[in-house]
């Protein structure tokens, strides 16, 4: 049976790690928690378990996660946000592919939790991750803070797993305002970066097409008013984005 690290990345995360932590009891032979020096009592419950935690100053959503892999152990591992948790379901399905690892990554789907509520439909679920992989042929890559885990190579294998990543997203509305503002921001710096363009047209259209895509085409609208407010904010975080990024190339 082969050996399995767990890497998370953790910042003010003391409402949730205590339950992340907990569903890699007895899946993984090590954890290794990634710390962007937390203010609150992340570090405290994190020492409750039986885990490797290291300080390390923010490097960027990508980087950061590139720096988490690179502490584990086992070159097989199950990388994890600390608001994320594996389902039992998951759990079983993680302990079974350690007798019988047969790709080299494995899907899951995410489960996300809105102010209490699971949400089944809009782009939200089933919102399918790449979290178990061989990390000699895999890394994160995208574009901050979109981060994705992509195999080297374009002939690799993925398979799926039974379960759910459970995710406890935002449990306010003015949480998910804060954030929708932090992201986007976020987002319009990595494009400037990259020399992508925000003409008009995108302002418009990308919005528009963001909101009718969740809230119509993947059902949003079954999930009621969180589902709306879900989608809005699809279509608002598009809008920021590239009015900000209209707003840097004016500036430079």
């Amino acid at each position: 049976m082969l050996k399995l690290s767990a890497v998370i990345i953790t910042f003010n995360e003391e409402r949730n790690i205590a339950q992340c932590l907990q569903s890699l009891v007895g899946v993984a032979d090590e954890i290794i928690v990634v710390d962007s020096f937390s203010t609150d009592k992340t570090k405290t419950l994190c020492n409750k378990f039986n885990v490797t935690f290291i300080e390390q100053k923010f490097l960027g959503y990508i980087e950061q996660k590139n720096f988490a892999l690179a502490q584990a152990s086992y070159n097989h591992v199950v990388s994890l946000d600390g608001d994320e948790a594996l389902s039992e379901s998951l759990q079983k399905s993680i302990i079974k592919l350690k007798a019988n690892w047969q790709y080299d990554g494995y899907y899951a789907n995410r489960f996300n939790n809105f102010c209490g509520q699971w949400i089944k439909h809009s782009d939200w679920y089933p919102n399918k991750k790449l979290r178990v992989f061989d990390r000699r042929k895999a890394e994160w890559q995208g574009i901050n803070p979109h981060d994705t885990v992509q195999l080297f190579d374009s002939n690799a294998t993925i398979g799926h797993l039974k379960g759910d990543i459970l995710h406890q997203t935002y449990q306010t509305y003015s949480e998910f305002n804060q954030k929708t503002e932090y992201f986007s921001t976020i987002a319009a710096q990595a494009y400037f970066n990259k020399g992508k363009r925000a003409p008009l047209w995108k302002i418009i259209i990308n919005p528009t097409w963001a909101f009718f895509k969740s809230y119509f085409l993947r059902l949003g609208v079954l999930d009621g008013f969180n589902g709306f407010v879900i989608c809005v904010q699809t279509a608002n975080i598009t809008f920021l984005k590239y009015s900000k990024l209209r707003e840097l190339y004016k500036k430079n």
